[in-house]
């Protein structure tokens, strides 16, 4: 009796079991022959269509939100000028790091 080839058969057995547990568990599509599968262009078609479910964001179509953040960001900027940590001033020491 060959038990290495009995030992093997199992094996190979167990992880094809495995694999399409896994596959069943997880979503994934099991394609053990490796051939080209339209998977890729239903999963695009299924994005594009769970997409539609949702509106678009709604943030850049209200202007009290927008001019909020950018009060928020001008704020910010004034700030940092105050500190003397304005937009050259961050450049310049990063610059003078980089030279060393």
């Amino acid at each position: 009796m060959n038990f290495g080839r009995l030992k093997n058969v199992v094996a190979k057995a167990a992880v094809e079991g495995v694999a399409e547990a896994r596959a069943r568990i997880f979503g994934h599509v099991l394609n053990p022959t490796g051939q080209r599968s339209s998977t890729r262009f239903t999963q695009e078609a299924h994005r594009e269509k769970v997409s539609q479910w949702y509106p678009h964001d709604i943030k850049e179509d209200d202007p009290l939100v927008m001019a909020r953040q950018e009060q928020e960001r001008l704020s910010k900027l004034e700030m940092l000028k105050r500190r003397e940590r304005g937009l050259r001033r961050v450049k310049a020491s990063r610059l003078k790091s980089h030279i060393k």
